[in-house]
Protein backbone atom coordinates (compact mmCIF):
# COMPACT_ATOMS: atom_id res chain seq x y z
CA UNK A 1 0.00 0.00 0.00
CA UNK A 2 3.06 2.35 -0.41
CA UNK A 3 2.70 5.71 -2.02
CA UNK A 4 3.89 6.08 -5.34
CA UNK A 5 5.57 2.29 -6.02
CA UNK A 6 5.57 0.74 -9.12
CA UNK A 7 5.12 -3.22 -9.72
CA UNK A 8 8.17 -4.27 -11.59
CA UNK A 9 7.15 -7.09 -14.27
CA UNK A 10 9.52 -9.21 -15.66
CA UNK A 11 8.48 -10.70 -19.51
CA UNK A 12 10.83 -12.20 -21.74
CA UNK A 13 13.78 -10.56 -19.99
CA UNK A 14 11.70 -7.02 -20.36
CA UNK A 15 11.16 -4.91 -17.68
CA UNK A 16 8.07 -3.14 -18.12
CA UNK A 17 6.39 -0.63 -15.26
CA UNK A 18 2.97 -1.21 -14.14
CA UNK A 19 1.22 1.98 -12.90
CA UNK A 20 -0.04 1.85 -9.41
CA UNK A 21 -3.59 0.79 -8.32
CA UNK A 22 -6.01 3.56 -7.98
CA UNK A 23 -6.66 4.10 -3.97
CA UNK A 24 -10.40 4.32 -3.46
CA UNK A 25 -11.92 7.36 -2.28
CA UNK A 26 -12.27 8.46 1.91
CA UNK A 27 -15.17 7.67 3.81
CA UNK A 28 -14.74 10.01 5.86
CA UNK A 29 -17.74 9.13 8.24
CA UNK A 30 -15.82 5.51 9.11
CA UNK A 31 -14.21 6.89 12.07
CA UNK A 32 -13.40 5.63 15.87
CA UNK A 33 -11.17 7.03 18.20
CA UNK A 34 -7.43 6.27 18.27
CA UNK A 35 -8.38 3.33 21.38
CA UNK A 36 -10.34 1.71 18.64
CA UNK A 37 -13.52 3.03 20.87
CA UNK A 38 -16.69 4.85 19.37
CA UNK A 39 -15.88 8.30 18.95
CA UNK A 40 -17.61 10.35 22.05
CA UNK A 41 -18.84 14.08 22.57
CA UNK A 42 -16.44 14.49 25.47
CA UNK A 43 -13.20 13.47 23.02
CA UNK A 44 -11.96 16.88 22.77
CA UNK A 45 -11.49 17.18 26.22
CA UNK A 46 -8.27 18.61 27.43
CA UNK A 47 -6.06 17.18 29.62
CA UNK A 48 -4.46 19.51 31.67
CA UNK A 49 -1.74 17.60 32.92
CA UNK A 50 -0.46 17.07 29.17
CA UNK A 51 -2.21 19.27 27.01
CA UNK A 52 -3.60 16.19 24.88
CA UNK A 53 -7.35 15.60 23.74
CA UNK A 54 -9.62 13.19 26.06
CA UNK A 55 -9.62 11.01 22.12
CA UNK A 56 -8.19 11.40 18.78
CA UNK A 57 -10.26 10.76 15.46
CA UNK A 58 -9.11 8.50 13.07
CA UNK A 59 -10.50 6.39 10.22
CA UNK A 60 -11.21 2.68 11.02
CA UNK A 61 -8.80 -0.16 10.40
CA UNK A 62 -11.18 -0.87 7.41
CA UNK A 63 -10.70 2.27 6.36
CA UNK A 64 -7.04 2.89 6.32
CA UNK A 65 -6.87 -0.79 4.94
CA UNK A 66 -7.85 0.69 1.91
CA UNK A 67 -4.79 2.01 0.70
CA UNK A 68 -2.43 5.12 1.60
CA UNK A 69 -2.23 8.54 -0.94
CA UNK A 70 0.90 9.77 1.13
CA UNK A 71 3.44 7.73 3.24
CA UNK A 72 3.07 6.93 7.00
CA UNK A 73 5.45 8.69 9.08
CA UNK A 74 5.42 8.90 12.56
CA UNK A 75 6.79 12.01 13.44
CA UNK A 76 6.27 15.74 12.38
CA UNK A 77 8.73 18.93 13.74
CA UNK A 78 7.11 21.93 15.32
CA UNK A 79 8.09 25.01 12.75
CA UNK A 80 5.83 27.80 13.56
CA UNK A 81 3.80 29.89 11.63
CA UNK A 82 4.41 29.61 8.09
CA UNK A 83 5.49 33.29 6.31
CA UNK A 84 2.86 35.10 4.06
CA UNK A 85 3.12 34.17 0.33
CA UNK A 86 2.14 37.16 -0.59
CA UNK A 87 3.03 41.18 0.06
CA UNK A 88 1.61 42.65 2.71
CA UNK A 89 -0.37 46.16 3.16
CA UNK A 90 -1.41 48.42 5.74
CA UNK A 91 -5.49 48.46 6.30
CA UNK A 92 -7.25 50.79 4.91
CA UNK A 93 -9.38 53.17 7.39
CA UNK A 94 -12.73 51.07 7.09
CA UNK A 95 -11.08 48.04 7.53
CA UNK A 96 -9.29 49.44 10.74
CA UNK A 97 -12.68 50.38 12.15
CA UNK A 98 -14.82 47.14 10.62
CA UNK A 99 -12.14 45.28 12.67
CA UNK A 100 -10.94 47.41 15.44
CA UNK A 101 -11.73 44.44 17.85
CA UNK A 102 -10.37 41.44 15.81
CA UNK A 103 -6.50 43.28 16.48
CA UNK A 104 -5.56 42.77 12.87
CA UNK A 105 -2.75 45.07 11.71
CA UNK A 106 -2.06 43.74 8.08
CA UNK A 107 -3.93 42.17 4.94
CA UNK A 108 -2.20 39.63 2.48
CA UNK A 109 -3.78 39.83 -1.01
CA UNK A 110 -4.26 36.26 -3.06
CA UNK A 111 -3.69 37.26 -6.11
CA UNK A 112 -4.61 34.27 -7.83
CA UNK A 113 -8.47 34.33 -6.36
CA UNK A 114 -9.20 37.13 -9.30
CA UNK A 115 -11.15 38.96 -6.64
CA UNK A 116 -9.22 41.85 -4.58
CA UNK A 117 -10.96 41.09 -1.49
CA UNK A 118 -9.66 37.66 -1.38
CA UNK A 119 -6.94 37.00 1.36
CA UNK A 120 -5.82 36.80 5.18
CA UNK A 121 -5.63 39.73 8.06
CA UNK A 122 -2.54 38.89 9.81
CA UNK A 123 -2.58 40.01 13.48
CA UNK A 124 0.69 41.15 15.12
CA UNK A 125 1.09 38.07 17.42
CA UNK A 126 0.81 36.03 14.12
CA UNK A 127 3.13 38.11 12.66
CA UNK A 128 5.66 37.83 15.41
CA UNK A 129 5.48 33.70 15.59
CA UNK A 130 6.08 33.14 11.93
CA UNK A 131 9.00 30.47 11.57
CA UNK A 132 8.84 30.81 15.89
CA UNK A 133 8.09 26.60 16.37
CA UNK A 134 9.68 24.83 19.28
CA UNK A 135 11.50 22.93 16.81
CA UNK A 136 10.65 19.47 19.09
CA UNK A 137 9.94 16.68 17.19
CA UNK A 138 6.32 14.98 17.87
CA UNK A 139 5.73 11.37 17.72
CA UNK A 140 2.09 9.93 17.16
CA UNK A 141 0.36 6.83 17.30
CA UNK A 142 0.25 4.62 14.34
CA UNK A 143 -3.52 4.95 13.46
CA UNK A 144 -3.11 8.74 13.66
CA UNK A 145 0.31 8.19 11.50
CA UNK A 146 -1.76 5.81 9.10
CA UNK A 147 -4.91 8.28 9.17
CA UNK A 148 -2.73 11.09 7.58
CA UNK A 149 -1.31 8.60 4.91
CA UNK A 150 -4.86 7.95 3.66
CA UNK A 151 -6.63 11.45 3.80
CA UNK A 152 -3.74 14.04 4.42
CA UNK A 153 -6.34 16.71 5.13
CA UNK A 154 -8.16 14.56 7.69
CA UNK A 155 -6.74 16.94 10.05
CA UNK A 156 -6.84 20.98 10.48
CA UNK A 157 -4.97 20.72 13.60
CA UNK A 158 -2.36 18.74 16.03
CA UNK A 159 -0.35 18.42 18.69
CA UNK A 160 2.95 19.49 20.01
CA UNK A 161 4.70 17.23 22.45
CA UNK A 162 6.90 20.40 23.82
CA UNK A 163 4.58 22.90 23.65
CA UNK A 164 1.80 20.84 25.36
CA UNK A 165 -0.69 22.31 22.96
CA UNK A 166 -2.56 21.88 19.59
CA UNK A 167 -1.66 24.35 16.32
CA UNK A 168 -3.07 24.09 12.94
CA UNK A 169 -1.22 22.00 10.91
CA UNK A 170 0.44 24.28 8.26
CA UNK A 171 2.73 24.81 11.65
CA UNK A 172 4.27 21.50 11.19
CA UNK A 173 6.37 20.03 8.72
CA UNK A 174 7.17 16.21 8.79
CA UNK A 175 10.70 15.54 10.36
CA UNK A 176 13.40 15.13 8.30
CA UNK A 177 11.30 16.93 5.70
CA UNK A 178 10.27 20.72 4.25
CA UNK A 179 6.76 19.07 3.53
CA UNK A 180 3.79 20.52 5.68
CA UNK A 181 2.23 18.18 7.34
CA UNK A 182 -1.64 18.17 5.72
CA UNK A 183 -0.27 18.85 2.24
Amino acid sequence: MAHGRVALAHDNCRVRLEPPKPVPPVGRSQVELSDGSPVREDHREINLETGQQKGYVVLTPEERAKGFVRPVRRSYTHIGQPAPKNPLRDLTDEERQRYAKCGYVKFEAYPDSGSAVTGKFWTQAELDAIGKGCRTNTRMAQEIAETYARDPKFYGGTFCSHCRAHYPVNQFVWEGTNETVGS
